[in-house]
Protein backbone atom coordinates (compact mmCIF):
# COMPACT_ATOMS: atom_id res chain seq x y z
CA UNK A 1 0.00 0.00 0.00
CA UNK A 2 1.32 3.43 -0.99
CA UNK A 3 0.21 6.40 1.56
CA UNK A 4 0.35 10.37 0.48
CA UNK A 5 1.03 12.19 3.84
CA UNK A 6 0.39 15.58 4.48
CA UNK A 7 0.05 18.18 7.43
CA UNK A 8 -0.17 21.85 7.75
CA UNK A 9 -2.08 22.76 4.64
CA UNK A 10 -3.62 25.86 5.65
CA UNK A 11 -5.42 26.66 3.06
CA UNK A 12 -7.24 29.32 2.87
CA UNK A 13 -5.51 30.86 5.82
CA UNK A 14 -1.83 31.63 4.96
CA UNK A 15 -2.10 30.30 0.94
CA UNK A 16 -4.56 30.10 -1.55
CA UNK A 17 -4.20 26.94 -2.81
CA UNK A 18 -1.85 23.36 -2.65
CA UNK A 19 0.85 23.20 -4.94
CA UNK A 20 0.21 21.61 -8.05
CA UNK A 21 2.90 19.12 -7.23
CA UNK A 22 1.29 17.71 -4.12
CA UNK A 23 -1.58 16.09 -6.79
CA UNK A 24 1.52 14.88 -9.04
CA UNK A 25 3.16 12.99 -6.14
CA UNK A 26 -0.31 11.67 -4.65
CA UNK A 27 -1.76 10.50 -8.22
CA UNK A 28 -1.01 7.09 -8.08
CA UNK A 29 -1.68 6.62 -3.68
CA UNK A 30 -4.07 4.05 -2.43
CA UNK A 31 -4.63 6.47 0.84
CA UNK A 32 -3.88 10.03 2.01
CA UNK A 33 -3.32 11.03 5.67
CA UNK A 34 -3.65 14.61 6.70
CA UNK A 35 -1.77 15.54 10.35
CA UNK A 36 -3.70 18.66 10.94
CA UNK A 37 -4.29 22.40 9.94
CA UNK A 38 -6.40 21.62 6.79
CA UNK A 39 -8.23 25.05 7.90
CA UNK A 40 -10.33 24.37 5.52
CA UNK A 41 -12.78 21.31 4.78
CA UNK A 42 -12.30 21.99 0.85
CA UNK A 43 -8.65 20.43 1.39
CA UNK A 44 -9.86 17.42 2.18
CA UNK A 45 -12.47 17.32 -0.23
CA UNK A 46 -9.81 17.99 -3.23
CA UNK A 47 -7.49 15.44 -1.58
CA UNK A 48 -10.41 12.91 -1.10
CA UNK A 49 -10.30 13.13 -4.95
CA UNK A 50 -7.55 11.45 -5.07
CA UNK A 51 -7.52 8.79 -3.11
CA UNK A 52 -9.58 7.64 0.58
CA UNK A 53 -8.56 10.37 3.07
CA UNK A 54 -7.51 10.18 6.60
CA UNK A 55 -7.19 13.25 8.87
CA UNK A 56 -6.93 14.78 11.93
CA UNK A 57 -7.54 17.80 14.13
CA UNK A 58 -4.56 20.54 14.71
CA UNK A 59 -4.51 23.65 16.48
CA UNK A 60 -6.02 25.98 14.08
CA UNK A 61 -8.64 23.56 12.77
CA UNK A 62 -10.01 24.28 16.16
CA UNK A 63 -9.48 28.21 15.70
CA UNK A 64 -11.32 27.91 12.19
CA UNK A 65 -14.28 25.78 13.89
CA UNK A 66 -13.49 22.27 12.02
CA UNK A 67 -15.03 19.14 13.54
CA UNK A 68 -12.46 16.58 13.08
CA UNK A 69 -10.89 13.78 15.35
CA UNK A 70 -8.02 14.16 17.61
CA UNK A 71 -6.43 11.77 16.44
CA UNK A 72 -6.70 8.15 14.13
CA UNK A 73 -5.19 4.47 14.16
CA UNK A 74 -5.10 2.32 11.46
CA UNK A 75 -3.78 -1.21 10.73
CA UNK A 76 -2.08 -1.82 7.75
CA UNK A 77 -0.87 -5.00 7.00
CA UNK A 78 0.34 -5.88 10.32
CA UNK A 79 1.44 -2.49 11.85
CA UNK A 80 -0.59 0.29 13.90
CA UNK A 81 -0.07 3.58 12.36
CA UNK A 82 -1.24 6.88 14.93
CA UNK A 83 -2.42 10.02 13.05
CA UNK A 84 -2.16 13.07 15.39
CA UNK A 85 -1.21 16.76 14.82
CA UNK A 86 1.73 16.57 17.35
CA UNK A 87 0.48 19.31 19.67
CA UNK A 88 3.71 19.00 22.03
CA UNK A 89 6.31 21.99 23.26
CA UNK A 90 8.88 22.43 22.02
CA UNK A 91 7.25 21.68 18.76
CA UNK A 92 8.34 18.37 17.47
CA UNK A 93 10.15 16.87 21.00
CA UNK A 94 10.49 13.16 19.77
CA UNK A 95 9.81 11.93 23.41
CA UNK A 96 6.42 13.42 23.98
CA UNK A 97 5.86 12.55 20.60
CA UNK A 98 7.02 9.03 21.67
CA UNK A 99 4.53 9.55 24.68
CA UNK A 100 1.95 9.80 22.46
CA UNK A 101 2.48 6.94 20.32
CA UNK A 102 2.62 4.70 23.44
CA UNK A 103 -0.93 6.02 24.62
CA UNK A 104 -2.28 5.72 21.02
CA UNK A 105 -0.42 2.04 21.31
CA UNK A 106 0.84 2.44 17.60
CA UNK A 107 4.11 1.47 15.91
CA UNK A 108 4.27 4.87 13.89
CA UNK A 109 3.28 7.85 14.43
CA UNK A 110 2.55 10.76 11.96
CA UNK A 111 2.30 14.08 13.40
CA UNK A 112 2.71 17.57 11.97
CA UNK A 113 2.70 20.93 13.36
CA UNK A 114 6.40 21.85 12.93
CA UNK A 115 6.27 22.53 9.59
CA UNK A 116 9.67 20.56 8.90
CA UNK A 117 9.85 17.39 8.13
CA UNK A 118 11.12 14.35 9.78
CA UNK A 119 11.73 10.60 10.25
CA UNK A 120 13.40 9.56 13.38
CA UNK A 121 13.39 6.35 15.65
CA UNK A 122 12.96 6.40 19.17
CA UNK A 123 12.82 3.39 21.42
CA UNK A 124 11.41 1.32 18.62
CA UNK A 125 8.44 3.88 17.77
CA UNK A 126 8.76 5.42 13.84
CA UNK A 127 7.75 9.17 13.97
CA UNK A 128 7.28 10.64 10.91
CA UNK A 129 6.54 13.75 9.68
CA UNK A 130 5.95 15.44 6.16
CA UNK A 131 6.54 18.90 6.77
CA UNK A 132 4.67 20.92 5.11
CA UNK A 133 3.57 21.24 1.31
CA UNK A 134 2.67 25.22 1.50
CA UNK A 135 4.09 27.01 4.43
CA UNK A 136 7.13 25.20 5.74
CA UNK A 137 9.24 26.51 8.54
CA UNK A 138 13.49 26.43 7.94
CA UNK A 139 12.65 23.94 4.78
CA UNK A 140 11.74 23.40 1.48
CA UNK A 141 8.09 22.73 1.06
CA UNK A 142 7.17 18.47 1.18
CA UNK A 143 4.85 16.20 1.96
CA UNK A 144 5.67 12.07 2.54
CA UNK A 145 5.47 9.18 1.02
CA UNK A 146 5.54 6.03 3.10
CA UNK A 147 5.18 2.46 1.47
CA UNK A 148 3.43 -0.45 3.60
CA UNK A 149 4.27 -3.91 2.88
CA UNK A 150 5.20 -7.48 4.15
CA UNK A 151 4.92 -5.78 7.80
CA UNK A 152 7.45 -3.11 7.16
CA UNK A 153 7.62 0.47 6.23
CA UNK A 154 9.61 2.69 3.99
CA UNK A 155 9.30 6.43 3.98
CA UNK A 156 10.86 9.32 1.94
CA UNK A 157 9.93 12.74 2.31
CA UNK A 158 9.28 14.60 -1.20
CA UNK A 159 9.90 18.38 -2.45
CA UNK A 160 7.36 19.78 -3.81
CA UNK A 161 8.65 23.50 -4.17
CA UNK A 162 11.36 26.03 -3.45
CA UNK A 163 11.99 27.51 0.03
CA UNK A 164 9.95 30.50 0.98
CA UNK A 165 11.64 33.61 2.60
CA UNK A 166 9.47 36.93 3.73
CA UNK A 167 10.99 40.08 3.68
CA UNK A 168 9.70 42.52 5.67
Amino acid sequence: MLVGVVSDTHVPDRVSVIPDKVFEVFSSVDMILHAGDLTSLDVKDELNNLAPMKCVQGNMDRYYGLELPRDEILKVDGLSIGLNHGEVYPRGDTQQLKYIALEMNVDVLISGHTHQPFIKEVDGILLLNPGSPTVPRLAYPTVMLVEIYDGKIETEIVRVGSPTCKIR
